[in-house]
């Protein structure tokens, strides 16, 4: 497939190859209905809406949303119970994409991780942030922004190959990763410059494949061909980078807000590293938000059935 280069080519791309199926886990929320039938009616995916049938109802009615287009999943004893029952529908082949929806994060992440019905992989779980910027010509992913909070280095490796393969997804046939600290020279003092360093040359040994991974590298010459040149750094992936590794959640938290609300973009965010995609948004998200949130886990999830 060829890359996408904007959000609005991944709701495209994701018509094609959806509908694909999510179960949320706890629907009765009315900003999740309302991105759920959106991707409906957009022929992005369909649903199963599991929770209290009676209150799904009831919201769904309150925004104008016909759950006859969905297959609804009564459970009423709790939000614990009906996470279970959603992680379940996708862990037995029914569904291909777990959604978060009026849950406690927590509860829904222990379901998710249940060693008997859960969707373990093995893999570290990890968030990512997907953002396209005004004269960008590139989507940009942020990890870890959300889960991790001080990784040690094992821990950005394991970050670093679930984003890289979401970059696979998109069609991005070798994603240039900058592991990003506050300088691009190593510092024993700074140990995310060590970090970098090392997945650097991680990267040159074979030991992390599928990209190419530069750093330390400052944010400026990761994403700015410019700032790069006049700083003197040779490198494939300054002023390039696809992927952008944090060094620990604050980092990662700040910058991509810091995108949200200061810049002109879109944005979708995913859980990555469990057997299917996960999408877990926050309720100040946008409905679009969201809605690209789907888009982005159909194009993963799609992605991951062709291998």
């Amino acid at each position: 497939m060829r890359q996408l280069r904007s959000l609005t080519e991944l709701l495209n791309y994701a018509r094609d190859v959806g509908p694909m199926t999510v179960s949320v886990a706890c629907a009765e929320d009315a900003e999740v209905l309302e991105a759920v039938d959106k991707a409906r009616k957009e022929g992005v995916a369909k649903a199963f809406l599991v929770g209290d049938a009676d209150r799904i109802a009831s919201t769904a009615a309150s925004i104008s949303v016909d759950t006859r287009n969905f297959e609804i999943i009564d459970e009423k004893k709790g939000e614990a119970e009906a996470s279970l029952k959603a992680v379940e529908v996708v862990s037995s082949g029914k569904a291909d994409v777990l959604m978060k929806g009026m849950v406690k994060t927590a509860n829904f992440l222990r379901a998710v991780l249940n060693k008997d019905r859960g969707l373990r992989s093995g893999a570290l779980l990890s968030h990512v942030y997907i953002h396209q910027i005004e004269n960008y010509d590139r989507i940009f992913f942020i990890s870890d922004p959300a889960f991790n909070m001080y990784p040690d280095l094992q821990g950005k490796v394991g970050i670093l190959e679930n984003v890289v393969r979401l970059a696979h997804a998109f069609g991005v046939e070798t994603p240039k990763v900058a592991a990003l600290a506050a300088v691009e020279v190593v510092n024993p003092e700074m140990p995310s410059t060590l970090d970098a360093a090392l997945l650097t040359q991680m990267n040159r040994r074979g030991q992390i494949t599928g990209c190419l991974v530069d750093g330390p590298l400052a944010l400026d010459n990761a994403v700015s061909e410019e700032s790069a040149r006049h700083k003197g750094i040779v490198s494939e992936v300054a002023g390039h980078a696809d992927i952008l590794i944090v060094p620990d959640i604050e980092a990662g938290n700040l910058l991509a807000k810091s995108i949200v609300y200061f810049a002109r973009n879109k944005t979708a965010g995913l859980v990555l590293g469990a057997k299917a995609p996960v999408v877990l948004t926050s309720r100040a998200d946008s409905a679009e938000t969201k809605l690209l949130s789907i888009a982005s886990a159909v194009a993963l999830a799609a992605f991951q059935k062709r291998k």
